[in-house]
């Protein structure tokens, strides 16, 4: 059995570092939890577009309730849509700007704060509405008790909908945290379950190695023990790419002495930003199951393609592997993927809701795993 080439090493934008660096950061540097965020992130595209399309939503509404006839819809549509629109996006810039300091104090004071912030976005707009539109115009549009009773209604209507939508924020956090949970729980035993045959087959193969070849059985010996420190840590609640395929490396190193010239390894993951955060032992479970059930069971030579790249803020990693021909039952040996592949999910989900995603599946004779996620990412 040989060792991998050194063509076959990964190389990304950032260098894996020393032989126990890499994995070791990954598996041992710790940071204190977060303070969680009940508001999301205001000054994001997809929030902006969601504040704008509710407040049309909640401007239709209040248009249909109204007591005057149907036939003036439209008319009273367009400018009381201006107004809504207006007190939506001035409370979300304002929640933009202040979200840094609400998602440092408690969290009932950050609740009261951002209320505030709905309730007085409504009341500016209401007055500057009453000082710059027409009489003639405001006596169409507005209740004939004149700025006293259309401040009453635009506060209660405010605070109304403003309580719920901080309602909805708090399940939607709840929620989250739930996902985590089983996320965590789902990885902490995946932790526990590090194959045994996989343990067992390479002791026997740094035994063989022991008098053969001293020093591979050394480097082997010190592969080994990054993967289980890497496996067995808790701490770190993130890893760098760069480490992650440090990692997977050495994994696919130990798993290169047992399979010899049936499993051959490319690297294309050069154009990677080595530094771009994701959750830590994402990739390993991938690559295991690349070998476990594409190269192993297989009678002939395999090979896995592990590539990344950047593009339009988002990092796409692709993990492709060949499988066994059809006589050995690829039906029965694609169900051993689903828990690694849903744990993965769940996990990118939970640090990336919405903006992360993983496709797999059969493309001929090989099995592909795709899984992107953004770059670079803030911590909600």
């Amino acid at each position: 059995m040989k060792r991998p080439s050194q063509t076959d090493q990964p190389t990304t934008g950032q260098a894996p570092g020393a032989r126990h660096e890499g994995a070791a950061s990954a598996a041992g540097d710790s940071k204190p939890p977060a303070r969680a965020n009940l508001l999301p992130d205001f000054c994001s595209l997809p929030m902006v577009l969601g504040v704008v399309v509710y407040a049309e939503l909640l401007a239709i509404l209040i248009t249909l309730t109204s007591p005057q006839p149907l036939a003036t819809f439209w008319t009273r549509m367009g400018p009381l849509s201006v107004f809504v629109q207006l007190i939506a996006l001035l409370s979300a810039a304002l929640m933009c700007a202040a979200r840094p300091r609400l998602g440092h104090i408690d969290a009932r004071l950050g609740v009261l704060g951002a209320l505030v912030i709905i309730i007085g976005s409504s009341a500016a707009i209401t007055v500057g509405a009453t000082l710059l539109i027409p009489p003639e115009m405001a006596r169409r549009l507005f209740p004939k008790d004149g700025l006293a009773g259309l401040m009453i209604r635009a506060l209660c209507i405010s605070a109304i909908v403003g309580a719920l939508f901080l309602r909805y924020l708090y399940l939607h956090q709840q929620w989250r945290f739930q996902v985590e949970a089983v996320a965590n729980a789902r990885f902490k035993t995946l932790q526990a379950k590090i194959r045994p045959h996989f343990l067992f087959n390479s002791m026997n193969t740094i035994a063989s190695l022991t008098r053969s070849n001293p020093k591979l059985a050394e480097e082997t010996v010190l592969d080994l023990a990054d993967l289980f420190r890497a496996s067995l840590a808790t701490e770190a609640d993130t890893a760098t790419l760069s480490e992650e395929f440090e990692l997977a490396r050495r994994y696919l190193n130990i798993e290169q002495l047992r399979l010899g010239e049936r499993m051959r390894v490319d690297w294309d993951i050069q154009q990677a930003p080595g530094e771009a955060l994701l959750p830590p032992l994402i990739l390993q479970p991938l690559v295991e199951n690349a070998v476990y059930h594409g190269i192993s069971p297989s009678l002939h030579p395999g090979f896995i393609r592990i590539g990344a790249n950047y593009h339009h803020g988002q990092i796409h990693v692709t993990i492709v592997n060949s499988l066994p021909l059809a006589g050995n039952h690829p039906t029965q040996r694609h169900q051993g993927h689903q828990m690694a592949i849903a744990n993965v999910t769940q996990r990118l989900e939970a640090m990336f809701p919405g903006t992360a995603s993983l496709r797999h599946g059969t493309r001929g004779q090989d099995y592909q795993v795709r899984l992107a996620f953004p770059h670079p990412w803030r911590r909600a």
